[in-house]
């Protein structure tokens, strides 16, 4: 899930950077490719991805 919200993120940044739109300091394309780099970091870290493996489960 993190996989995908950082590949709208990225899509998103691609779109400020690519039609030159005018955002705030805090919503520029670097930030949002930040975030998203961050997102998939979780990713692929395993955090969020739904699985929970507790008491019963079987390796």
């Amino acid at each position: 899930m993190l996989g995908i919200a950082a590949a709208v993120l990225f899509v998103i940044a691609f779109l400020i950077n690519a039609a030159e739109i005018a955002t705030n300091e805090v919503f520029t394309s670097a930030n949002v490719m930040l975030i998203g780099l961050t997102l998939l970091a979780l990713h692929i870290a395993g955090i969020g991805n739904g699985r929970r493996y507790g008491r019963g489960h079987r390796s």
